[in-house]
């Protein structure tokens, strides 16, 4: 993880944290969790964005058979 990630993941951890302390003080509120939530998700995709493996790249065309009419075999078309 570099840093960036690192201090991401710290500061979600203490937001974690301090949600959860403020509810027990105070009582729930919802757009908290839910901020909470949306700073889980960046935090998950950053790290994910960070790992450098490609999930897609892109696709090879496979190798072209030859259709009617094109060579069958080594020796060349054949006119038979």
């Amino acid at each position: 993880m570099s840093g960036p990630t690192k201090t991401m993941t710290v500061l979600t951890c203490a937001a974690l944290v301090l949600t959860t302390a403020y509810t027990v003080a105070l009582g729930s509120s919802g757009w908290l969790w839910f901020g909470l939530l949306v700073l889980i998700v960046v935090t998950i995709g950053v790290a994910a964005s960070e790992s450098g493996t490609v999930a897609a790249g892109p696709r090879r065309r496979p190798p072209e058979r030859p259709g009617p009419g094109g060579p069958t075999g080594p020796m060349g078309p054949t006119g038979i």
